[in-house]
């Protein structure tokens, strides 16, 4: 470690500059520990971390939530396949993908006078297998979410069907594993438009291929395969759209934050900063009633502005 110098560390992070500015920080404040940590133990003279920028990655490009008319197009596209259910959890609940699989039917209250779900449990990935546990991703995502009627007909249907304890499970009743929900993820993938590329080996050459699939084909080999998602979707924007129309809706920042279990109110309020003030009408009404004379209090600021 006496050998590392700052040019070393520099070096190392100058391919995460290409990554997403998350993975970045994350590796930046980790060898950032581990040199601070050895010069406590005084294990290094030195710390060639000192000076070494915080900033770097891309930053992720903030998408949009799906419109109505997107999330009708989703479903009705997945309806009868795979991820319909997870979709559906993940649009009107707005559980995060660990909180979904690892949901189990004794925390998902049909009968009760207001429906609800509770979030109890994650799921992770060791080596591709799945592995549940009660430790959730922080304290606040501990919480009991109510569900529309929509959600709550879907959820009885598949537990009337289902053979397991988890409310998604493989053909045995065993939660998901990694590639097990890559695959059910796929069945979103292959019916979007979005231009594709691979490679193909021919006469020992990989040759790069470009697909544009047209919006309302099928596949070419798959005619049961038909393209008709013409926008992105992710399992997390699911979750996005769940929390965006809950403050479309008007239901204020702080109950928001508990439906979603962000332990940083911040992280709310800078989706509720986009949602609010991204709409040139609702900008209209709280400049106007601002600046409305006759709401002027005599000592206010602005009132002696204007005098």
């Amino acid at each position: 470690m006496e050998e590392v110098t700052a040019d070393d560390i520099r070096l190392a992070l100058v391919p995460l500059s290409q990554k997403s500015k998350g993975l970045y920080d994350t590796v930046n404040m980790l060898i950032k520990c581990v040199f601070y940590s050895a010069e406590r133990s005084q294990l290094i003279t030195d710390n060639p971390c000192v000076g070494i920028s915080a900033k770097g990655g891309k930053a992720s490009k903030k998408k949009d939530a799906l419109t109505d008319q997107q999330v009708a197009i989703l479903l009705d596209t997945v309806k009868e396949l795979p991820p319909y259910l997870f979709i559906m959890i993940g649009l009107y609940s707005g559980l995060r993908r660990e909180e979904i699989l690892a949901l189990q039917w004794d925390c998902v209250f049909l009968d009760e006078s207001t429906p609800y779900i509770s979030v109890r449990r994650a799921w992770r990935a060791e080596h591709n297998r799945p592995v549940i546990s009660t430790v959730l991703k922080t304290k606040a995502a501990k919480r009991d979410i109510p569900i529309p009627k929509c959600l709550v007909d879907c959820l009885r249907e598949a537990k009337a069907n289902s053979i397991s304890e988890y409310v998604i499970a493989d053909s045995e009743g065993q939660p998901l594993s990694y590639s097990q929900f890559t695959r059910v993820w796929q069945y979103v993938v292959v019916r979007s438009a979005k231009e594709r590329t691979y490679y193909k080996y021919v006469n020992g050459q990989s040759i790069k291929y470009t697909v544009k699939p047209t919006l309302g084909t099928t596949q070419r080999n798959n005619p049961k395969i038909r393209y008709t998602l013409n926008f992105d979707v992710t399992p997390h924007l699911l979750r996005h759209t769940y929390i965006t129309n809950l403050l479309y809706a008007g239901v204020d920042p702080k109950t928001v934050q508990y439906l979603a279990g962000h332990e940083n109110s911040k992280t709310t309020m800078d989706i509720y900063a986009r949602v609010k003030y991204n709409k040139p009408e609702e900008l209209f009404e709280v400049v106007n009633d601002a600046l409305n004379q006759e709401n002027f209090d005599e000592k206010s600021p602005i009132s002696m502005v204007k005098e």
